[in-house]
């Protein structure tokens, strides 16, 4: 994964937070049930249709209404106005779980001088809902969401984008994603990327890089 493991930690200079499955939980099995459900679908088949126009969604070219209306289309379902609301309802709950480890971890960092950014792909209404409700987004030197710059990873530009407001070069940011092709588009331009999948392995891969500052 890394090269010159004792020599990263010295190099780098901010590190780079996604929010979903990272600093906030996965979504509680009951929750993609209820979702599931919803629209009359498995969970197993449920996320292939979410992803199918989720990318259009979270870069804001497409309104909650239209989102959620063409995934029941996909379903072969259709929703009405008290469906959609509730199903807006529980889509902020499913993703407000936040990890308050890794929001301690990101405080810590910070405390230590490194710049910590947060790069995620979100929707507006989403969006909306994390500004108003959680007090410690406040602590990123720089957030970057995907429906106010009009951008989604992996594509390459947002990445940039949030190198250019923590001010840093590439191979001076670690950046921590749960999607493993966010991840790979990270690495192509030069930045230090971990997929994290647990709390155990991020702390072990942390390690193996000579990074003293654990979650």
């Amino acid at each position: 994964m890394f090269s010159n493991h004792s020599n990263l930690f010295s190099q780098w200079r901010a590190v780079i937070f996604d929010y979903g499955e990272v600093l906030c939980h996965r979504p509680k099995p009951e929750e993609i049930t209820r979702l599931a459900e919803s629209f009359g679908v498995t969970v197993e088949r449920l996320p292939e249709i979410w992803e199918r126009n989720r990318g259009a969604y979270d870069r804001g070219d497409l309104s909650p209404e239209a989102y959620w209306s063409m995934l029941a289309a996909d379903a072969g379902n259709a929703i009405g106005p008290r469906e959609l609301e509730e199903i807006c309802k529980l889509d902020l709950e499913m993703w407000s779980n936040i990890n308050s480890e890794m929001i301690d971890w990101a405080h810590r960092l910070r405390e230590s001088g490194l710049k910590v950014g947060l790069l995620s792909n979100m929707h507006s209404t989403m969006v909306t809902h994390c500004r108003a409700q959680f007090e410690w987004i406040k602590l990123f030197d720089f957030v970057t969401f995907s429906a106010e710059v009009r951008m989604i990873k992996p594509h390459h530009d947002i990445y940039q984008h949030t190198l250019r407001g923590l001010n840093v070069a590439a191979s001076e940011a670690l950046f921590l994603d749960d999607r493993d092709v966010n991840i790979q588009a990270a690495r192509a331009l030069g930045i230090h990327a971990i997929r994290v999948q647990s709390m155990e392995q991020l702390r072990s891969d942390l390690k193996m890089a000579g990074f003293e500052i654990l979650p």
